[in-house]
Parts: C-alpha cells; sequence; structure tokens
C-alpha cells in the first residue's frame, strides 16, 4: 500500500476524495471509496498527534503551575480549574486543525459559503467544542474530589492528569472536526444545550428558578455566572441549527434529486399509457398528474426556511431575556414552537416518499407538544419549566430520529445509482 505519510499527502487524499465524491454524488466508485478509506486513516493519525500535543501542553502547564504545592481535584488553583483551561484551549485548537482539513479538502462545499457565514459558524462550532471541554473538566473534577473528600496529589499527578485532559480534548476535538456531520452535529448540540443549561441551574443564585421557567435563569436576578451562560448557551446554540441546517439540506437535495426523477418519470408513463388514438393525453390524467406531482414533490427549501427560522428564534431567546423586554421575549419564544409544531404537522407534505413510521411518530410528537401545553394551560398540572423540558427532549429526539432517517434515504439512493 502506498505510505500516506508523504508531506502534501494530506492535501492530495482530501482533494482527490472531494473532486470524486462533487463528479459522483450519488455514486460509490473504487476509486473514491479507497480515496476516503485512506484519508479517514490520516484523519486519524492527525487526531493522535493532536492528542500528544496537547497531552504535552497540560504536562507542561501542570509542571509550571502544581510545582511548589500539592493540588487539590476540585476548588481555587485545581486541577480542575486548570484541566478546564488545558481543556477549552486544547479542544479548540485541535477542532480548528480538524475543521480546517474537513471544510477546506474534504467537505468543500463548506468552504464555498460566504465568508462571513463560514467565520460565525466557525467560531460557534468553536465555543461548543470549547465548552464542552471546560465543562467536562469542571464537572468530573468535582465528581472525583465528592467521591475522594480531602484528597491531593503531588505535582507529578497533577501535571499528568492535565496531560490527560488535555489529549482526550484534543483527540476528540480534532475528530468531531474532521469528520463533522449532520447526527455527529445534533450530538453535540445537544451535549452543549444540556451542559450550558446545567452549569446555569448550578450556579443559580435563586434556588427556586424552577418555579418560574428555564427563562429566569437568563435574568440578572440568577446571577451573573448563569446569565451569561444560559444566554451564551442560547445564542450559540441557535446558530448552530442553523449550521446543522445546511447539512441536513445537502442530503435532503441529494435523496429528492432522486425522487423527482422517480416522479417525473412516472408520471411520464402514466401519461404516455393514458394517450387518446389521437396521441392527446386525457384531461383527466393531466389534471391527476399535475395533482399527483405536486403533493410527491419534496420542498427542501421550505423546510429549509423554517428551521433557520427556529435557530434565529432560539438565538434571539438568548440576545433579548425576559428581563429585558418581556413581550418580545414571549414572541419570540412562541415564534420558536410554532416553527417547530408546523414541520412536525407538515413533514408529509414537504417531505413526500419518508417512512410512514416517520410521519407517525411526528405526529405524535407534535400531539406530545400540544398534550404538554394544555397541561400548562388551561389545566395546571405542571408549571412553565417542566413543559419546557419536555418539548426539549421531543425536540432533540425527533431531530436525531429525523438524522438518522436522512443518512438512510441518501445511503439508499447511492446505492441504488450505478
Amino acid at each position: 500500500m502506498t505510505s500516506i505519510r508523504r508531506p502534501g499527502r494530506a492535501r492530495t487524499l482530501a482533494i482527490s476524495a472531494a473532486r470524486e465524491e462533487t463528479a459522483h454524488p450519488t455514486g460509490g466508485p473504487a476509486e473514491q471509496t479507497e480515496s476516503q478509506a485512506q484519508l479517514q486513516v490520516l484523519v486519524e493519525s492527525r487526531a493522535i498527534w493532536s492528542a500528544l500535543s496537547g497531552g504535552l501542553l497540560g504536562l507542561l502547564v501542570g509542571l509550571v503551575v502544581f510545582y511548589d504545592h500539592r493540588p487539590r481535584l476540585a476548588g481555587d488553583e485545581s486541577i480542575q480549574f486548570y484541566g478546564a483551561v488545558v481543556g477549552g484551549v486544547t479542544a479548540g485548537l485541535a477542532f480548528l486543525l480538524g475543521y480546517s482539513l474537513n471544510a477546506r479538502m474534504a467537505n468543500i462545499w463548506l468552504g464555498q459559503r460566504p465568508r462571513l457565514r463560514q467565520l460565525i459558524d466557525t467560531l460557534a462550532l468553536l465555543v461548543v467544542h470549547a465548552s464542552i471541554a471546560v465543562m467536562g473538566s469542571l464537572g468530573i473534577f468535582r465528581v472525583f474530589q465528592e467521591a475522594f473528600i480531602g484528597l491531593t496529589v503531588d505535582h507529578l499527578a497533577g501535571s499528568v492528569l492535565l496531560a490527560v485532559v488535555g489529549g482526550v480534548a484534543a483527540y476528540f476535538s480534532f475528530n468531531s472536526g474532521a469528520r463533522l456531520t449532520a447526527f455527529t452535529l445534533s450530538t453535540l448540540l445537544a451535549v452543549f444545550m444540556a451542559s450550558g443549561v446545567l452549569v446555569s441551574m448550578i450556579f443559580a443564585e435563586n434556588p427556586f428558578w424552577w418555579h418560574v421557567m428555564f427563562s429566569e435563569l437568563g435574568t440578572g436576578q440568577a446571577g451573573l455566572t448563569s446569565f451569561w451562560t444560559f444566554n451564551t448557551t442560547l445564542v450559540v446554540s441557535g446558530i448552530i441549527i442553523t449550521t446543522l441546517t445546511a447539512f441536513i439540506t445537502r442530503d435532503l437535495e441529494i435523496w429528492a434529486g432522486h425522487e423527482r426523477v422517480k416522479v417525473a418519470r412516472r408520471l411520464a408513463s402514466r401519461a404516455k399509457e393514458a394517450r387518446t388514438p389521437g396521441g392527446k393525453t386525457r384531461l383527466r390524467t393531466r389534471v391527476s398528474n399535475v395533482l399527483s406531482g405536486h403533493f410527491r414533490t419534496p420542498r427542501v427549501g421550505v423546510l429549509r426556511t423554517v428551521m433557520i427560522i427556529m435557530g434565529l428564534c432560539l438565538a434571539g431567546i438568548g440576545l433579548v431575556p425576559i428581563n429585558v423586554h418581556h413581550d418580545l421575549h414571549t414572541v419570540i419564544t412562541a415564534a420558536f414552537g410554532l416553527s417547530f409544531v408546523f414541520i412536525l404537522l407538515t413533514v408529509p407534505y414537504l417531505l413526500p416518499g419518508f417512512p410512514r413510521s416517520f410521519y407517525l411518530l411526528s405526529f405524535l410528537a407534535a400531539g406530545g407538544l400540544i398534550f404538554s401545553f394544555l397541561l400548562w394551560r388551561p389545566v395546571g398540572y405542571w408549571n412553565l419549566t417542566s413543559m419546557e423540558l419536555i418539548g426539549a427532549a421531543i425536540l432533540f429526539a425527533w431531530l436525531i430520529v429525523f438524522i438518522r432517517n436522512i443518512a438512510a434515504l441518501v445511503d439508499r439512493v447511492r446505492r441504488s445509482e450505478p
């Protein structure tokens, strides 16, 4: 096998795979498969180098900051604190390296979008990866400190722990950036939102915030840390939803193009069979074909627009906290919820050709959202916080199933094409 470690081999493999994918968007020639396989091996190799670099950085930081004392696992000047710093830095840098390989060479469509959009998406994804590493370090070492009360370690052990944090954060962040897909992005979004909201809850100065709503965490009364964490999480998550929309619609266009060809062939065959002896198609058949073509044609553009509206609304919720402008905050929140319900109820019209079980799931999800709203008002069974928790669970569960269905349909299209 040809070595893949020569200088410039990464760029050669990546460009080769990208060109072959562009030339055969629905096919799977042996050359494309080989290039993609070699590229994935090289990505894994680069991820290991990133991990080693991140581990070395963590080790050096530990040797400097812990040289004169025995650090605790959590607290001030602890492994928890410096681990969060090292993890955030290494995760951010490794993600940029991996995403650069992905966006500029492997998935070149990411680099063909407007520069401002690329910058916004990159910054948002950078914040997501760094924040997950920071919050992971804060949480893990806090748990271990509670499990081993009073434990301290020497400076060498503390440095090794920082090296582990830096290496793990860099490894997974590089892989995430280099192999970013709709599914992994949706998982990152769920983890980021859950982590951000959890941190906001932990640092909320008002322990009874949940008596009101989640938006209470984004007010000044919840404390400065909770305020910035909650609102920043919402703004970044909104941007990530618009980025996720680009991944979803790109895959959907591959499937939709195949579906349009199938529908056109079916209608043409029906029109041919219904021709009169004079060579004209019967009026009834023409009308039937027009209606059938309308309802069997996917509307990816409409779905894309509504999902972008959802992302903008989520960002708007964070930009306009409820204590800043109550009515505008409420309108934006309602627009987010109504946009999601619209997608759930119209998905058979927007995406004809999906499995019927997915349509049923979407209707059940919409019913669950409406029922949970009724349990809040007018029934009063639970408060707004409970309803928001149910809504978030339904949103992410449906989104993950949606993306998996898209992946299955696109894979079927690619396998069916010569």
